[in-house]
């Protein structure tokens, strides 16, 4: 397996792998650790009143405890992105009132000004992008057009090393696609493919995306020859993982159908859930390492809301066999209901900011971050929709 995770407390080198060593595919885990056991969580989703319903409660619990809807920078745009997912789903007024006054706070700006060509700053401009195709008015996408127009056209559009973290996709990947639809633009999807190819093909030498496995590497620390876990497995950072599912989901939920790569964001989703599938905790949940079930064992909610998120949007855009992969989405969910979950809606299990599972542990019951709350409501709204 090869991922890794978010930036954090630093871990050190716990041992090499041979130069040029091949990434071993995700091994699948022994029948008796499957969730296909006795006890298991149930195979089926339950209804959408029911998924909603704790839905409200995270989101309220959040807004009723951030008087103060906080900056403009990735992790709480992701948790706006995710807030206004559930607006979508329900209409309720105060949720897309706490996301305009965020915005507005801000000046519908990015945290690094126009200039930027960071895909952190870049997230924001997913929510501002929810924003205005609610009420459209040119000024709310007007610096997060700015900004991936001069990297297009005007600020060394040759320059396509700028992700060379895995994270970078769910940040940017779908302000590209979104701003490319909008404006009728090609050309912002051929650049969002050549800094996607990069990342994927070319960072570090062979590329963050390791085709074996079907998964990904967060840096090239966590390449072949660099960082394992301690008992000398490779880093295969979950949230990691994560992001590059998310963002693959938001740009094809974007992209006509005929698009030039679509097919290949397809595949390369596809086989990074097929990997998925065959790691999933008995509880529903996702281990911090993938390729290690011993390193810092335990729940965790952020990665597992993603890869829920991901699988069901597969499921409903039949790009997956939905006996298969249904009942994946469905243990997940009950597993972050019934254990993440608090009764008055706190959302627990989040690992913090980091690179890897080593990353502002421990993640208990009461860790939690906005990032993660924006990720379980992505979750649960997908999950409605394939309810409903």
């Amino acid at each position: 397996m090869t991922h890794l995770g978010h930036s954090g407390r630093h871990m050190g080198r716990r041992g090499l792998l041979a130069a040029g060593a091949a990434l071993a595919a995700v091994p699948a885990l022994p029948a008796t650790a499957r969730a296909a056991t006795a006890g298991a969580p149930p195979d089926g989703l339950p209804s959408r009143d029911a998924i909603v319903a704790v839905l409200r409660r995270v989101a309220d619990h959040w807004i009723g405890t951030h008087a103060d809807p906080g900056d403009n920078q990735w992790a709480r745009a992701t948790f706006f992105g995710g807030l206004l997912d559930l607006y979508r789903l329900t209409r309720e007024a105060r949720y897309l009132d706490y996301a305009r006054g965020w915005a507005e706070g801000h000046d519908y700006a990015l945290h690094s000004g126009v200039t930027t060509r960071h895909a952190d700053d870049h997230c924001a401009g997913q929510a501002y992008l929810d924003l205005y195709e609610l009420e459209p008015e040119q000024g709310k996408i007007a610096a997060i057009e700015d900004s991936l127009h001069r990297m297009v056209f005007t600020d060394r559009p040759e320059k396509n090393d700028d992700w060379w973290w895995d994270d970078a996709l769910h940040m940017a990947m779908p302000p590209f696609a979104r701003i490319g639809k909008l404006r009728a633009e090609p050309a912002y999807w051929d650049k969002l493919y050549a800094l996607y190819t990069h990342t994927r093909s070319a960072e570090g030498g062979p590329g963050l995306y390791a085709p074996d496995s079907g998964l990904w590497y967060r840096d090239k620390r966590f390449l072949p020859g660099g960082i394992l876990s301690p008992d000398g497995k490779p880093v295969v950072w979950s949230r990691g993982n994560g992001w590059v599912a998310g963002g693959h989901v938001k740009t094809l939920k974007t992209l006509p159908a005929g698009a030039r790569h679509v097919p290949e964001y397809r595949t390369t989703l596809v086989r990074e859930l097929a990997a998925l599938r065959g790691v999933q905790r008995a509880d529903g949940f996702w281990n911090v390492n993938l390729a290690d079930p011993a390193h810092l064992p335990g729940p965790e909610t952020s990665g597992t809301s993603f890869f829920v998120y991901a699988t069901a949007y597969a499921v409903r855009a039949r790009l997956v066999p939905r006996e298969q992969y249904l009942p994946v989405a469905a243990r997940g969910w009950h597993g972050l209901t019934t254990t993440a979950v608090h009764a008055d809606g706190f959302l627990g299990y989040v690992q913090g900011v980091g690179d890897r599972p080593e990353s502002s542990q421990p993640v208990g019951p009461d860790t939690t971050a906005d990032f993660g709350v924006g990720a379980f409501l992505h979750a649960g709204c997908e999950l409605a929709a394939l309810a409903g």
